[in-house]
């Protein structure tokens, strides 16, 4: 019996959802390779928005202070629903899992849950915790120096339970800075579109969980780390540590690397490269 290339799946970060992956997978499926890219939890069609984004008039005092709709998410449910849809696409076979920034903690939480269910699990300038370690210890790190995510919250995450974008401001300079932190090299009109496309609120719970990782669970999969020299909302440093803290933890099972010259992210700037990456992985 022939046996096919093994199935991709996508995982977006935070704010974004299934419809970033759309040109990589256009890619991948003219290469012959099955591929699906899911909505994350608190994400795309699972998003929930603030009341404040759309009550007219605008009140700008609400949009630091609402409680989030999606402040209950947690990585415990991320981290499920990730594993259901693994199971879903490889109908109990392994799958490679493509994830992007915040997608890598849940795809860390699935990996050590079942790695029987990940043929290779691919971080695309992704969060790549250490074990018992949030991701939310990441972003504070020295290594993280410079990032514009932060300077571009709108509220306090520990109050309202979320990061929150103000995606309808008119600010020129504030629109400018979204697109330096999550679209620095991708031409300004998909920019703009992408972020039209983003979600206001993403949940602060998933950064603030962490995983206990074991050689059994997660140091046994195969891993890729793809790196990225112009990231500016997870710097070029902390991708290095993410690198260096597993392989030091996990000797045996060294993570590969492959270096792009791109901004956060590349799956809009150069979605042909990225999914002559990842093909070659299955």
């Amino acid at each position: 019996m022939t046996v096919g290339p093994t199935p991709l799946l996508f995982v977006h970060g935070y704010w974004h959802g299934s419809w970033c992956w759309s040109e990589v997978i256009a890619h991948v499926a003219a290469a012959g390779h099955p591929a699906l890219a899911v909505d994350l939890v608190g994400h795309g069609l699972r998003a929930r928005r603030p009341a404040c984004l759309s009550t007219r008039p605008f009140d700008s005092a609400a949009l630091a202070t609402e409680v989030s709709p999606v402040a209950e998410v947690d990585l415990d449910q991320a981290g499920d629903l990730l594993v259901s849809q693994i199971k879903q696409l490889g109908h109990g076979a392994p799958v490679t899992v493509v994830a992007h920034s915040m997608g890598g903690t849940v795809l860390t939480r699935a990996a050590q849950q079942h790695p029987e269910l990940i043929a290779h699990a691919v971080y695309l300038t992704a969060f790549m915790p250490a074990s018992d370690i949030p991701a939310v210890t990441y972003i504070q790190s020295s290594e993280n120096a410079g990032e514009l995510v932060g300077p571009s919250l709108q509220a306090d995450p520990a109050a309202i339970g979320a990061l929150r974008f103000d995606l309808a401001s008119d600010d020129t300079a504030y629109r400018q800075q979204l697109r330096d932190a999550l679209f620095g090299d991708v031409d300004q009109a998909v920019a703009d579109a992408a972020i039209g496309l983003l979600t206001p609120d993403a949940p602060v719970g998933i950064a603030l969980g962490a995983t206990s990782l074991t050689r059994e669970g997660w140091g046994s999969v195969p891993r890729t780390y793809v790196t990225c020299a112009r990231d500016m909302a997870v710097r070029p440093a902390l991708q290095q540590r993410f690198i260096a803290e597993a392989d030091t933890a996990f000797p045996d099972n060294a993570t590969s690397v492959v270096a792009l010259d791109a901004s956060h992210s590349p799956f809009l700037s150069m979605p042909g490269r990225v999914a002559d990456i990842v093909t070659k992985l299955t």
